[in-house]
């Protein structure tokens, strides 16, 4: 209607909290390599320098502690429910400073892999929350900051 109210239900709210993130790699290892490297997930400290501990809870499941540049500690339990060496994927679910998901495809090539890395979620870290909509920019770049140290490793 001309001149009328906009239909407020045309409008979307959206989540500050939310986030997703893809990266790509090229790693000089081959699929076979890269494959039991991304599945254990206790090995993830050693070289991935943000991934600061990794405890074991259960089957398949370890708790993180996962820092990079910005001044908090992201604590979750990441519990593997796909694994599917045949196609290449790995993908976890996510529950505690993160709620949500991650999935590792792994792409064979010539002398190099490709590894995707999808990651959504939503920061339930109180203080996270409490900055988001100021501070996301910040928390975006600190994810990329620490996927590309990621890919080093």
């Amino acid at each position: 209607m001309a001149g009328g109210n906009p239909d407020r239900s045309d409008f979307v709210i959206m989540d500050w909290n939310f986030y997703r993130f893809r990266s790509v790699w090229r790693v000089d290892a081959t699929a076979e390599e890269a494959y039991p490297a991304l599945a254990a997930l206790g090995d993830y400290p050693a070289w991935w320098p943000q991934v600061r501990a990794a405890r074991p809870v259960g089957a398949d499941a370890y708790a993180l502690t996962v820092r990079s540049l910005l001044p908090y500690d992201l604590e979750f339990v990441t519990r593997q429910v796909r694994r599917d060496a045949t196609n290449g994927v790995l993908e976890a679910g996510l529950t505690g400073d993160l709620d949500g998901y991650t999935r590792w495809t792994v792409y064979p090539g010539e002398g190099t892999t490709r590894l995707l890395f999808e990651e959504e979620v939503v920061a339930n870290k109180a203080l996270l929350r409490r900055l988001a909509l100021v501070a996301r920019p910040a928390f975006r770049a600190n994810h990329t900051l620490m996927s590309a140290t990621a890919g080093a490793g």
